[in-house]
């Protein structure tokens, strides 16, 4: 349940930040004992630096193309602490102008069943 709520978190992003009709990709794969999600758009992108801050609470990256789109500046912040929680890491790859990739990392149930919780 929490991965349908991370995900539900970066997609709406990525739909968002993207012009009409313009493509986003997700896909799922599994990758040594863990769940790999990653979601791709063509949109506004992130600037560089900013990149380091994008999962902080409450900020908002500062280019001129995401001025106009609201939001509680949470989402983003809130995925990054479930995923963590669940032993996960959470990263993006970005270039202003030219799209965002996220990408989640969580272990796979067998092996959160053999470690203990933090």
């Amino acid at each position: 349940m929490h991965v349908r709520c991370n995900s539900a978190r970066s997609c709406p992003n990525a739909v968002k930040y993207s012009p009409d009709g313009g493509e986003v990709t997700a896909t799922a794969t599994c990758l040594d004992g863990h769940a790999r999600l990653r979601v791709a758009d063509r949109g506004v992108g992130i600037p560089a630096e900013a990149l380091a801050h994008v999962f902080d609470r409450y900020y908002h990256a500062d280019n001129v193309a995401s001025r106009n789109y609201s939001g509680l500046r949470m989402g983003l912040y809130m995925a990054r602490e479930v995923v963590t929680g669940h032993g996960g890491t959470i990263a993006v790859d970005s270039t202003e102008e030219c799209g965002s990739t996220f990408t989640l990392d969580l272990p796979l149930a067998s092996d959160m069943e053999e470690s203990p919780a933090p």
